[in-house]
């Protein structure tokens, strides 16, 4: 596929990105959708080449569950990975996935993803630094929630997650060394996963203990440093993007989703557009589209999908 990143494809296990973001031109951008790509595509003129579907650990119970998921994802899958299904309580918490409980559906992503002819981007447990995830270690009124939900068993299970869909050499050895228990399944080592860690570029509660850099597991377990931004009333968090680009400087950079919450404000569409011009580390812009009539949907702001169309769209092309 034209848009994938060929020239880091190599460094994407467990490896520095730094050298690879030196010595090569910057890559083609990415712009992908979590939506409808069709419907998307038509409104916008993209050419989006991934689509992001998020999944709670109840469901991906197989390979097969996984290679059919990767067939209506464009041609670069983001598979998020969440504790509970849509609505529903969380299914495990971060010092259970830790401890290997989750380890059926990362064992059965890893197979999926050694299958796939291309690259799949894997993000775990997104916005973590949000009180509104289960997995955050944080309540809303500041107060800490229990150690199985502490940002040190976030940073184990973010870790466990990356070498075991990896199928990372001697996972288990690594996995030792981290004091967490082996794995209880046959995994094949994979070039194909690209693993991204995507906080908020601030903490909600915004707090020194629920920064993100309290939830980063370290750069051999991390691909790709995404942030997720939202226009709010006219307010969006851009210093905080900018310190989260600059704190990662040998990473690729994301923006994991981004949209105007219930907003028509063209003026953030255009930052957007610099910011993706301007970060040559960025490879990859994620629309958070959702369903027709939805507050994010563009068909109801007129002008920020005009500049939609005249500023991010040509990027995919």
């Amino acid at each position: 596929m034209r848009r994938i990143w060929a020239a880091v494809a190599a460094v994407f296990v467990l490896w520095p990105a730094a050298a690879v973001v030196a010595a090569h031109p910057r890559p083609q951008l990415q712009l992908g959708l979590l939506g409808d790509p069709a419907r998307f595509d038509l409104q916008t003129g993209q050419q989006s080449s991934s689509r992001l579907i998020i999944v709670g650990w109840s469901q991906g119970t197989s390979a097969g569950y996984f290679t059919g998921l990767f067939r209506s994802m464009l041609g670069q899958p983001m598979v998020g990975l969440s504790t509970g299904s849509e609505g529903d309580p969380e299914a495990l918490s971060p010092a259970a996935i830790a401890r290997g409980r989750g380890d059926a559906l990362l064992v059965a992503l890893n197979q999926a993803v050694a299958a796939w002819p291309r690259q799949v981007f894997v993000r775990p447990l997104a916005e973590m630094n949000g009180h509104w995830n289960d997995y955050s270690a944080y309540n809303a009124n500041g107060s800490a929630r229990d150690a199985g939900h502490s940002t040190a068993a976030f940073r184990k299970a973010f870790a466990r997650i990356s070498l075991v869909v990896h199928g990372a050499p001697g996972v288990n050895a690594r996995l030792r060394a981290l004091d967490l228990p082996p794995v209880a399944g046959t995994l094949t080592p994979t070039r194909n996963a690209v693993v991204v860690w995507n906080p908020q570029g601030f903490g909600s509660p915004d707090l020194p203990g629920n920064s993100a850099a309290a939830y980063y597991p370290g750069d051999r377990y991390v691909d790709v440093v995404a942030d997720d931004l939202y226009d709010i009333g006219g307010r969006a968090e851009w210093g905080a993007a900018e310190r989260l680009y600059a704190a990662h400087p040998t990473k690729p950079f994301a923006f994991g989703e981004w949209g105007l919450w219930g907003i028509d404000d063209p003026a953030f569409v255009r930052r957007m557009a610099a910011f993706l011009r301007g970060h040559r580390r960025t490879i990859l812009a994620t629309y958070y589209s959702g369903r027709p009539g939805s507050i994010f949907d563009l068909q109801s702001k007129p002008k920020s999908l005009a500049a939609y169309r005249a500023l991010i769209a040509p990027l995919s092309r």
